[in-house]
């Protein structure tokens, strides 16, 4: 993972890895690439993924292979009943209402191993000795800000970095968006949004979904620009809907 990818060793090391993993294949044929761009997200056949980790390289942060085969460390961490603290579940925050953007996550939750190695990152304090937050719970709470104030990955990358080299040594802030992409998509927390008027009165969807005035209150439901002209498109109000049954599915 280190070598040079010019050099044989790499070249060694990949075949290693490649014939490692189709030997564990279980009912596809394909395996999710390492890669530091696909990050274990997607999955192609070996001939593509050879290329890949030769052009991009392999995720560095990949030590235990185990979306290939390896033993799954987190399963005791996954499989334990979660412990209670002050009353408060330790992953209370992941029933919180986070603003992820679902183009960028997809619903990944439904891969069992991926939520447990979640979880077993729930478990890691955000830095030695932290009692208030651990590497999840503090990523959410980032994400949280760059959902609300409209981020760019390059600037929550540098936050990142920055929020790294202000904590203690031995933290588990990630350094790069990707690096966070990969602990926050496995939570799989779809949410719908949806427009709604102004004034509460009613949500644009089912009979009202091509309305574009409130038949209540009468209000416009896009928004009104600093020139006061209506800026068709843009709603005036979004709402976002959780469903509940991806939340019990965490839950239990």
């Amino acid at each position: 993972m280190h070598a040079d990818r010019r050099s044989k060793a790499y070249e060694f090391g990949v075949e290693a890895f490649l014939n490692f993993a189709v030997e564990n294949l279980l009912t596809t044929t394909h395996i999710r690439c390492p890669c530091v761009k696909c990050v274990n997200l997607k999955l192609f056949g070996v001939g593509i993924i050879r290329d890949h980790v030769y052009f991009n390289g392999i995720d560095q942060s990949y030590k235990n292979w185990t979306f290939h085969g390896e033993p799954w460390e987190a399963t005791t961490n996954a499989s334990r009943n979660v412990e209670e603290d002050d009353g408060h579940s330790r992953y209370s925050f992941v029933s919180e209402e986070i603003d992820m953007d679902d183009n960028d996550f997809g619903d990944f939750g439904s891969d069992p191993y991926e939520f447990a190695n979640v979880i077993g990152d729930g478990d890691q304090p955000v830095y030695p000795g932290c009692r208030k937050y651990t590497k999840l719970s503090a990523l959410v709470k980032l994400y949280n800000l760059k959902a609300k104030h409209g981020m760019s990955d390059v600037c929550f990358t540098e936050l990142l970095i920055l929020q790294g080299d202000l904590l203690p040594e031995g933290n588990t802030i990630p350094t790069s968006m990707y690096e966070a992409k990969k602990t926050l998509c496995a939570l799989g927390l779809s949410y719908e949004k949806m427009h709604a008027c102004p004034n509460d009165c009613i949500l644009y969807r089912k009979e009202y979904e091509d309305s574009t005035n409130c038949p209540t209150c009468g209000i416009s439901r896009w928004k009104e620009g600093k020139d006061s002209i209506l800026k068709e498109g843009v709603p005036a109000k979004v709402v976002w809907y959780f469903p509940p049954i991806p939340r019990f599915k965490r839950m239990f």
